[in-house]
């Protein structure tokens, strides 16, 4: 054990001394490790952010609500099948509500109806464009992760009475009252006012794409009144137990069906989404970026490796008689080859090295750049790195360390 100590020290020495000896033609052979270890680093952090981004966006969406809409939120391609499908009433939360209240140990909680379009906002001389009017109940605090940090939400009363009285979101707020909150003073809405009795804290974006914060809630009856009640509405159904999801599911597709009065025979026209939809969704961005990823960082470490073995082929060549004075001298096959192994090992780990600074270095870049993109860039990643450098060293200089080991000193002491 000890020997095997002693030749591994003195390999890494001989490694380390061969590289600084060395330094351009070292750095150059690297090159193709580096490359390979900024795309594998890259394209973790890129899943890792989108992963963590997602699960952070998602939250306004929650993991425990079923939301009865028109169209499936997935991508389909028999679009015609759903072009004609009767629009989704806000009366049917009521019916719902009626249903569970009914219905001993239901899993579904409570269903709350919402209507939304997208429309400017002003107060005073300042405006916003763009704004997501969302209409609902005051039961809409009970199934959203939504919290006021100024004000409150409106009650019930304010609700079936259609007050004209609204909640702000971060931006809309920043926007008109810079940051103030804005609190009993008025906006217009399409020429209509509403006095601000609340403005929610900051939810930030969705995956850095649009903001959560652009957002104006208000009594589902003032909605109705003030906006068209042909735009598209929805109904968000809180289950009680998210490890039920599937029996709350069919358990509400059996209310609908029967709300919608479809025989049997019929086929819903109606969709049940959820969050796991997206996700799922998610998954399929997340294996198209991580296969590309992957045969970018496939090639950069193939080309990489090539250029390893083919250097310390050279490497062997240029030392063929301190190989066989060493071999001469006493030294094992399993010296010889360790030194080689490791000079190769050591190589790509110097790569390895430098391709995650670089890779650290434009994710900083990155997240300066678009703050609103969350970049992650986790120990396992480094560590994942640094295997795959070792690897790559390994593997290229297997071959190379072979030979050397193999050589006969008689004729490597005789070569020129």
């Amino acid at each position: 054990m000890k020997r095997l100590l002693y030749e591994l020290s003195e390999s890494w020495k001989i490694a380390v001394a061969q590289m600084a000896a060395n330094k351009t033609r070292s750095m150059l052979t690297a090159l193709g490790v580096i490359i390979g270890i900024v795309a594998v680093t890259l394209m973790g952090t890129a899943i890792n952010g989108i992963s963590a981004g997602f699960d952070k966006s998602m939250a306004f969406i929650g993991d425990d609500v079923l939301y009865v809409t028109t169209r499936p939120w997935t991508r389909v391609d028999d679009w015609w099948n759903y072009r004609d499908r009767p629009k989704i009433r806000t009366e049917y939360a009521e019916k719902i509500n009626h249903t569970i209240a009914a219905t001993p140990n239901s899993n579904l909680q409570i269903a709350v109806p919402t209507m939304s379009l997208v429309r400017s906002v002003k107060a005073g001389d300042n405006s916003v464009d763009n704004v997501f009017i969302l209409g609902t109940t005051s039961d809409y605090a009970l199934i959203s992760t939504i919290n006021c940090d100024r004000g409150r939400f409106f009650s019930s009363v304010e609700s079936q009475g259609g007050a004209e009285v609204c909640v702000v979101g971060y931006d809309v707020a920043d926007a008109l009252f810079a940051g103030t909150g804005g609190l009993d003073k008025k906006i217009l809405i399409n020429g209509h006012p509403f006095k601000i009795i609340g403005s929610l804290a900051k939810q930030g974006s969705f995956l850095g794409l649009f903001s959560l914060d652009s957002l104006v809630i208000i009594p589902l009856p003032a909605f109705k009144k003030y906006f068209s009640a042909k735009s598209d509405a929805d109904i968000r159904v809180k289950v009680v137990d998210k490890t039920h999801m599937a029996d709350a599911r069919d358990e509400l597709t059996g209310i609908m069906r029967r709300l919608r009065g479809l025989p049997p025979e019929k086929r819903d026209n109606f969709n049940i989404n959820e969050q796991q939809a997206l996700k799922s969704t998610l998954d399929g961005v997340k294996t198209t970026i991580a296969i590309a990823g992957l045969f970018i960082t496939g090639l950069s470490l193939f080309v990489g490796a090539i250029g390893i073995m083919n250097i310390t082929f050279v490497s062997v060549k240029e030392r063929t008689k301190e190989i066989g004075t060493r071999k001469a001298l006493g030294a094992r096959r399993r010296t010889i080859l360790l030194q080689f192994l490791i000079e190769s090992t050591a190589l790509c780990m110097v790569g390895g090295l430098v391709g995650l600074t670089f890779a650290y270095l434009m994710c900083f870049g990155m997240a300066k750049a678009f703050p609103s993109f969350p970049i992650s860039f986790s120990v396992g990643l480094v560590v994942a790195a640094m295997i795959v450098s070792v690897m790559t060293g390994l593997v290229s200089g297997i071959a190379p360390a072979w030979a050397a080991s193999r050589l006969d000193p008689a004729t490597a002491l005789r070569y020129e």
